[in-house]
């Protein structure tokens, strides 16, 4: 590599590192690549259980979305690495904007870097930077809001409760991953359902964040089979005057709307009532579904696999290798549908297992009865055909 090349990595993978550093990071939009199987892929700034980090996600053409993290601090090596993979990264930050491109020759340039650098050093970001590091995490909610405190996770002066800490986080975390897909949504008015509810915890926050924090209109819709807690959220629902917030007692199996959601959500659905949910989220045809699954029992039933009976001779073993196997090809049913899918970690795995979140957003002009769509299927036939033999 030339060392105009070295020069120009080195100083954007810098600028990355000091603006996640600085807190002024929007994102890394890098496009492009040298890999063919790879549309394009963003470097974000995260607060992980251990630490300050950039998570990248990375978009293949296969409709799949992978993620790595990179902690902070880190070496402009750990970056440049990412970077020589494409041959045009634009840098966005709070503050000013830079692009980095490779010519087919290999020669690369910044465009606006130097300006970019002094803004960054000057007095008025690094007293910014200050503010910003001498201030507690930030969460979207705060603890104050009012239907935190009436579902009892905050008392009345907006402290969350000791044994609701693992809770409030949750939440919150759940709300980060509807701020990354929100450009997805219609951004005026939304149809939202949350299958299998449960005491709506989740509910309550994305109506909050839609209707309250986004100022939009929004018709939510929760269901659930338990008439007792149906009743409960409802009551909260009149007493906070969440006008556009339902709750319905009902089997999710049988549930109908006049109005197809934009939006899916369901939080720990039992074991194929998540299918349940996946599947009428599919055939709505919601833009986005979030989904995290739980008790994952049939495919430990039914497994039949003699290939993987060096896994599966372990009990516990067994369960893990079905978890991961039953969230797989739930994505992949989904993709055959047309949408562009990935797995997630919803909060950190030492707070509860069941951390992975399913996520799926709909590719607009896919073909259901194309030659990609019937390829996908066969994929998807092929991997149970393989893993649950008669």
């Amino acid at each position: 590599m030339k060392s105009d090349q070295i020069g120009a990595a080195t100083r954007l993978a810098e600028l990355l590192i000091l603006a996640a550093e600085r807190g002024i990071l929007k994102r890394a939009v890098l496009s492009k690549s040298d890999d063919i199987d790879v549309k394009r892929a963003e470097l974000r700034s995260v607060v992980l259980s251990r630490g300050a980090a950039l998570q990248l996600e990375v978009f293949t053409s296969d409709n799949k979305a992978h993620h790595r993290n990179i902690m902070l601090p880190c070496k402009p090596d750990d970056i440049e690495s990412v970077i020589a993979c494409y041959k045009q990264v634009n840098l966005l930050t709070t503050v000013g904007d830079c692009e980095y491109r490779r010519s087919k020759s290999g020669n690369s340039t910044i465009i606006g870097d130097k300006k970019l650098r002094d803004v960054m050093l000057s007095e008025q970001v690094h007293k910014a930077e200050k503010q910003t590091n001498d201030r507690k995490k930030t969460h979207i909610l705060s603890g104050d809001e009012p239907f935190l405190k009436l579902l009892g996770v905050s008392d009345a002066n907006g402290r969350v409760y000791d044994k609701k800490q693992s809770k409030f986080r949750q939440i919150n975390k759940f709300l980060e991953h509807i701020e990354q897909i929100e450009k997805h949504l219609p951004n005026d008015s939304i149809r939202i359902c949350d299958l299998c509810c449960g005491k709506s915890y989740l509910s309550f926050a994305v109506y909050h964040y839609f209707a309250v924090i986004k100022g939009m209109r929004v018709r939510m819709t929760g269901v659930d089979l338990k008439a007792d807690v149906i009743e409960y959220c409802s009551q909260v629902t009149k007493e906070l005057g969440f006008e556009g917030l339902e709750f319905v007692c009902g089997d999710i199996n049988e549930y109908l709307t006049d109005e197809s959601p934009q939006l899916v959500i369901s939080l720990h659905a039992c074991d194929t009532a998540t299918d349940i949910v996946l599947n009428k989220a599919a055939e709505w045809g919601a833009d986005v579904i979030l989904s995290t699954p739980c008790c994952h029992h049939e495919l430990n039933h039914t497994l039949r696999c003699p290939e993987l009976d060096f896994i599966a001779g372990y009990s516990m073993l067994r369960q893990k290798l079905c978890d991961a196997a039953t969230d797989a090809m739930r994505l992949k049913l989904l993709e055959a549908r047309g949408y562009t899918t990935a797995a997630l970690e919803l909060i950190d795995p030492e707070e509860t297992p069941k951390n992975i979140m399913l996520r799926a957003i709909r590719r607009h002009g896919f073909d259901p009865d194309g030659a990609e769509a019937r390829k996908l299927m066969q994929e998807y036939s092929d991997i149970r055909e393989f893993l649950i033999r008669s």
